[in-house]
């Protein structure tokens, strides 16, 4: 039985009808034409299909369309602002923080969303000092970016490339 569906997708309305088993992911490629998140294990583990729901980061692979509607979404396309590259897809080109580049759509929402988690404060696994501000060291972006993998192994340059935002943005 179809659903009706309201999503706003990188500032871009859309209402439709979906059937209920449809995932975030296969909603916004095949119907939206919304080619920036990429499926990649299709199961959670690989972080290539990662997006921003209402702020949050969210593997749309594993998320079903019908329990977002409403919901903003951004993609990596959707952080660039007036087709400019974003600070963090800069970053990404000047670090050489990708190689084939397959999974760094997901690896720039992550990265956006591991810069506010740490600007509001929330701790991670790995967070030290769980009274004062989050410093973000390179174990807090290692593991706050752990689940997106790069299978060309640019982890270093992901890191150096999330660091030169933060720095950039104090």
């Amino acid at each position: 039985m179809p659903y009706p569906l309201r999503l706003v997708v990188d500032g871009q309305e859309h209402t439709l009808t979906v059937d209920p088993r449809t995932t975030l992911l296969d909603l916004m490629r095949d119907r939206l034409g919304v080619m920036s998140p990429k499926k990649g294990c299709d199961h959670g583990q690989c972080g290539a299909c990662t997006v921003l729901v209402d702020g949050r980061r969210l593997n749309s692979c594993l998320a079903l369309a019908v329990s977002h509607d409403g919901a903003q979404v951004t993609t990596s396309d959707g952080l660039a602002e007036d087709g400019k590259l974003s600070d963090l897809h800069r970053a990404f080109l000047e670090q050489d923080a990708f190689q084939c580049g397959y999974c760094t759509p997901g690896q720039v929402c992550s990265a956006a969303a591991v810069l506010q988690e740490v600007a509001d404060g929330a701790p991670s696994v790995v967070t030290e000092d769980l009274e004062g501000p989050v410093e973000l060291t390179d174990a807090e972006i290692r593991e706050r970016m752990s689940g997106n993998l790069c299978r060309c192994g640019a982890y270093v340059n992901i890191v150096a490339a999330v660091r030169q935002v933060a720095e950039g943005r104090r």
